[in-house]
């Protein structure tokens, strides 16, 4: 999927609007798009990032203290 930048948007805020999270995805954002990081911290208005697919995260364990 590609999504453009949005005006005085950072990298991190694009990936948040997007996927909810920060965490491991900026990085797999940046290896989607070689020569992104070069651009600086504020994307240029209306410039096109390539957002891979993500696994959905894995389901967490329910821990009751009373059974």
């Amino acid at each position: 999927m590609i999504v453009h930048a949005q005006q005085g948007e950072t990298l991190d805020q694009l990936v948040w609007r997007h996927y909810g999270q920060t965490e491991g995805v900026v990085e797999m954002v940046l290896a989607a798009n070689p020569g992104l990081a070069q651009l600086g911290p504020v994307l240029p208005h209306g410039h096109p990032v390539t957002l891979p697919d993500l696994a959905p995260p894995p389901a967490k364990r329910l821990v009751q203290l009373w059974d």
